[in-house]
This record gives structure tokens, sequence and C-alpha cells, in this order.
């Protein structure tokens, strides 16, 4: 058992990783009217959404997931699934790891990644809605900046790595390679760097 001493997270994340909610517990069993998979189980986490959505309204009517990863995870993943029950496609394909984590009390800054995947996931799930209704003019796609034209660091890069714990240029060099080369895009990425810790960990300074 973890000691309570040890435990980090807050009350409502234990409760979420303890008693998950929404699991999906038969993929075969469940017809989903979209699906988004992200991540790798080679390489980390991997995490499954599928949804259910009232067509007419345009609602999410049931949300389910399937992970491996850790406890944050497992825990962001479980509260999000309840949470975009009701909503529209819109709103729910705007929920942000910011939103999830706050729902949870918060989460150490170490592990806001994790809570990545799960509304990742869920934009995956609408975007295959959307494909399997005929209606590809409504997918989103993720588009990619590149910042760094040497290393090919793009914007989305930048981003993991504050929510992976970058709070520096230097550590933001050490952890994409950014900036090694000619060291053009220092400022850009800076202020990159700078607006996603603002975005994500509020008024916390660097």
């Amino acid at each position: 058992m973890e000691n309570k001493s040890n435990w980090v997270y807050s009350d409502v994340v234990k409760e979420h990783f303890m008693n998950p909610r929404n699991v999906l517990e038969d993929e075969s069993a469940y017809a989903d009217d979209g699906k988004g998979v992200v991540g790798n189980v080679k390489c980390g986490d991997q995490m499954m959404v599928v949804i259910k959505v009232d067509k007419e309204k345009g609602v999410i009517t049931d949300c389910r997931w399937k992970t491996y990863g850790c406890a944050s995870a497992i825990a962001s993943t479980s509260i999000l699934s309840e949470a975009v029950k009701g909503m529209t496609l819109d709103e729910a394909f705007h929920i942000s790891p910011k939103d999830i984590a706050a729902r949870l009390g918060g989460l150490p800054e170490h592990k806001i990644h994790c809570s990545v995947l799960g509304d990742k996931a869920l934009r995956a799930a609408i975007n295959d809605y959307y494909v399997r209704q005929g209606a590809p003019e409504k997918v989103v796609k993720e588009k990619a900046r590149i910042i760094c034209q040497c290393m090919n660091v793009t914007d989305q890069e930048i981003e993991d790595a504050v929510l992976e714990g970058v709070r520096t240029y230097l550590s933001l060099q050490e952890h994409t390679k950014l900036g090694t080369v000619c060291g053009q895009c220092k400022g850009e990425a800076i202020q990159l760097m700078q607006k996603y810790i603002q975005e994500h960990f509020g008024d916390k300074k660097l």
C-alpha cells in the first residue's frame, strides 16, 4: 500500500486513481461513435478514448477510456470522462489540461503532462466522429509550427517540454536541442516557453 505521507496528490486524484470511472472494459462490445488513441505503449503512456454522441444535439452522451499510464494519467482521464458527458462536441474539444488539473485539485508540475493524454485522445475521438459522419470539414488538425529550423523543433515540442517540467531556456535546450546550432530562435523560444508556463501553471514564476 502507498504510505499516506508519501502521497503527493490531492484526495480527488487518489479517489479517481483507486476508483476510476468509465473504464472501457470490453472494447469489442462497445459501439462507439468516435475513437481516439494517442501515445505509444513502447515509449511510455498510451491512451484510448471512445465516445457516444447524440447526433441531433451534437452532445456527448458517454465517454469511456483505457490507458497504460501512471496515477496522474488514470485520474485525469477518469475525471475527464465524467466532465465531458453532456457537453457539446465543441465544448469538449476545447477542454484543456489546466481545466482537468483544476478539477483534480491540482497535480504536481512534473505530472501535468500526463493530463495531456486524455484531452488529446478526446480530440482525436471527436475528429474521428466527424469523419465517420461524413463531415471531414469539421475536423480540427493540430498543426505544429517549426521554431528551430536547425534542429526541427516545433512549438508543440516546446509546450510538451514545459508540461514535463522545463522552466529555463537552458533546460529547454537540454530537453529539445533547440538553439544549439545558430541560436536565432532563442527569443521566440523563450517567449513561447513563458507563454506555455503561464497557460498551464498560472502565476507561477520562472
